[in-house]
């Protein structure tokens, strides 16, 4: 049994993940900015955060698991259009954003919050803010970008990650409807 597998608390997300081709177009995209700033983050970790859990009792994922199976049914297939660049200071992460958020996307984290609501996990009160993280200790202005950012994030399912020294472990997965 390795050390990971023996911890009582795992820190966990949930997120739409990101395509292989997708990641490496991002990247390539993220490396004509030509940052000064920040440290990038791997592109295999790009994934748009839908609901951050903090640190879980590892006895708790089987239960937060059949909680959101009730989830997927009320949710179609995503396309969420990353076209914004953006900074965000207090947080210090550059990151790409939508310039508006699909109506599908706000109704599939507002049915995961309500899922989540009888397990106390993080507070539900921060707003949603959709974002995909390109750069973090970022402490500079939005970089000039050759090319403006238009990513399509298109998502057949949302997955339960598990963050473990600095890399994302996909524990679940559940479909979106209408596929």
């Amino acid at each position: 049994m390795s050390d990971e597998s023996r911890e009582p608390f795992k820190r966990l997300f949930f997120a739409l993940d990101c395509a292989p081709a997708q990641r490496k177009a991002i990247a390539q995209w993220r490396s004509t900015l030509q940052l000064r700033s920040g440290r990038p983050v791997p592109a295999e970790n790009f994934h748009l955060t839908l609901k951050f859990l903090g640190s879980v009792d590892a006895a708790q994922i089987a239960a937060i698991c059949d909680a959101v199976m009730s989830v997927h049914a009320s949710t179609e297939r995503l396309t969420v259009v990353l076209d914004r660049l953006d900074v965000w200071r207090r947080a210090g992460v550059l990151v790409l954003a939508p310039e508006q958020a699909p109506p599908g996307l706000l109704r599939l984290v507002y049915d995961l919050e309500q899922a989540l609501l009888p397990f106390g996990l993080e507070e539900t009160s921060k707003e949603f803010r959709p974002h995909l993280t390109l750069a973090r200790d970022y402490r500079a202005p939005a970089p000039e970008s050759p090319t403006a950012p238009e990513f399509f994030l298109r998502a057949d399912h949302f997955t339960l990650f598990e963050s473990r020294k600095g890399r994302y472990h996909a524990l679940a997965r559940w479909p979106l409807r209408d596929q």
